[in-house]
């Protein structure tokens, strides 16, 4: 069984997000470097994006913000970060695979966030460690596109970009 999470960020550096999903850090969140100070990749991840290109993720939401003008006060909450979690017995009993936990991020992300660019990665490290496959999905706050209005919306600015 699958567990979701949220958070939602104020950071305005959304190359943070990126650099948190490709690179290894210590469990207080620090980033892991090598002696020459570079960044350590990390071992295994699976990384795309939705209504932009991954690696430029940063780029693509902060032209999104500026041709909404939103996204520029220091209190606003700039991007949702979600994490859908499997627990570890997925992978022999349900035969969970980082492929497969990849694409149900995709769907999810596709169908509930609607219009949004979200970068969605699978990582196999789990918390602590622990083996478990989660899968990550961060999406900036504004749309970037219209979309068909779906039961969840509550108004009607809910279906429209910015």
């Amino acid at each position: 069984m699958a567990v979701l999470k949220h958070l939602a960020n104020k950071n305005a550096n959304y190359g943070k997000a990126l650099e948190y999903l490709m690179f290894q850090h210590t469990e207080d969140g620090k980033p892991v470097r090598n002696l020459k100070g570079d960044l350590l990749m990390r071992d295994t991840f699976i990384i795309d994006g939705i209504n932009c290109q991954a690696f430029a993720f940063d780029r693509a939401c902060r032209d999104v913000n500026q041709k909404f003008n939103k996204n520029h006060k220091r209190g606003e909450i700039k991007s949702h970060h979600y994490i859908l979690s499997f627990d570890p017995r997925d992978q022999t009993d349900h035969g969970l695979t980082p492929e497969r936990a990849q694409q149900l991020g995709m769907e999810f992300a596709s169908r509930n966030f609607p219009g949004h660019q979200v970068l969605v990665c699978t990582h196999t490290d789990g918390h602590n460690q622990s083996g478990n496959i989660h899968v990550h999905m961060i999406l900036n706050s504004v749309r970037k596109l219209d979309v068909e209005r779906q039961i969840f919306m509550e108004r009607d600015s809910d279906c429209r970009a910015g």
